[in-house]
């Protein structure tokens, strides 16, 4: 338990996963937080913006004076019962504002006047956590050696990934899995939010000799990898994983379908079918200059028989040349382009999946392209 007034040892805070209390407006939490963080203001959004409003204007003790009127009586009860629920939960935590002054040390100072608990603090705040991420990203993707997992769509490059600890799961953080058609249920986190967990992953996961990602472009949806993982990625070996397109569209099936439409009803039951249609059309829309307007309309007309049947049969057979088309004549073309200017990096190919070879094998093995 950390019992210090005030933290700074960031390494341990994230390594250790410690829980974090963030006192922040909730439109600063918006903008950036970090995985798990709790939001517990000092003051709502409309509060901050009259006492910021009202510093520029009078300067530093009128605006204090102003806050404490605005958080009183009631509100500065429910606000501290907020609090107190938080760290009745996790006496181990600590609690931060944006640099770690004057609205942390209020809360800090308040929770101490209502409990006698002196419930620690971060010097320096989000502000100085948030920069010391972006340091130890830039430091340990620099320092530590990667393996590229590579492969065509549907071969199981996540599944494979997922088998070993050493694991970076780029697309897990971007919650996106990094095509036209990668879209999930919920929306994407911020860019922020998503440098703040890639970064506390690498610090977790800094000891292994080897970590392990998956072959990326630029960005993943929405999503923008930092420049120096991807500079580092596009100098690492790479393994390709092989499964035949039986496998791929039968994996597929489920990745797309099946599962897909299993989270849009865990969301909403009475409308997830028309939201997971809705998925499907969209998808395919993205990629309709791409296929060109006369397979569009083809593929769209597949697309529809598939979901007419899917819904009133729950027969999924029509997807099957529907995945098969879009695997061979849209994606692969694609892959094949790419990872013939990456093959003098490959360093071994297989079905790997079924074999699940170890960090070491996968960073020692070589093997022929034509495997």
């Amino acid at each position: 338990m950390i019992d210090q007034s005030e933290v700074d040892n960031f390494q341990l805070l994230f390594e250790n996963n410690t829980p974090l209390m963030d006192v922040r407006a909730p439109v600063e939490y918006s903008r950036g937080s970090f995985p798990g963080s709790f939001n517990a203001p000092l003051m709502a959004d409309n509060e901050r913006h009259l006492v910021g409003r009202n510093f520029k204007k009078n300067g530093q003790l009128s605006a204090i004076e102003l806050g404490h009127q605005l958080v009183s009586g009631k509100i500065k009860k429910q606000r501290i019962d907020n609090w107190m629920n938080f760290i009745n939960q996790n006496p181990s935590g600590v609690l931060y504002c944006f640099r770690g002054g004057l609205r942390s040390e209020i809360v800090q100072k308040w929770i101490f006047d209502y409990s006698g608990i002196t419930y620690p603090r971060v010097k320096g705040g989000y502000k100085a956590m948030r920069h010391y991420l972006i340091e130890e990203s830039s430091r340990i993707t620099n320092s530590n050696n990667f393996i590229v997992i590579g492969g065509q769509t549907g071969c199981g490059k996540t599944l494979l990934l997922n088998k070993f600890r050493n694991n970076i799961d780029l697309e897990g953080l971007a919650n996106h899995r990094g095509s036209a058609f990668g879209n999930n249920v919920s929306s994407q986190p911020t860019q922020i939010d998503f440098e703040n967990s890639l970064a506390i992953e690498l610090i977790q996961k800094q000891k292994n000799s080897l970590l392990l990602i998956e072959d990326e472009g630029n960005n993943i949806g929405t999503i923008y990898l930092p420049e120096g993982l991807k500079n580092r990625s596009l100098k690492s070996n790479i393994v390709v994983l092989k499964a035949n397109l039986e496998k791929r569209v039968k994996l597929s099936l489920k990745t797309y379908v099946t599962d897909m439409l299993d989270n849009y009803c865990s969301v909403d039951r009475k409308n997830g079918f028309e939201n997971y249609a809705n998925y499907w059309k969209n998808s395919l829309l993205k990629i309709q200059k791409r296929l060109g307007g006369a397979r569009y309309k083809e593929l769209l007309k597949v697309l529809n028989n598939a979901i007419q049947k899917h819904q009133n049969l729950n027969d999924l057979s029509e997807y099957v040349p529907l995945i098969e088309s879009l695997l061979v004549s849209y994606y692969d073309p694609m892959y094949n382009y790419q990872i013939n200017k990456k093959k003098h990096r490959i360093i071994f190919q297989g079905c790997l999946l079924y074999t699940s070879p170890s960090p070491r094998d996968l960073s020692t093995s070589r093997m022929p392209s034509s495997a």
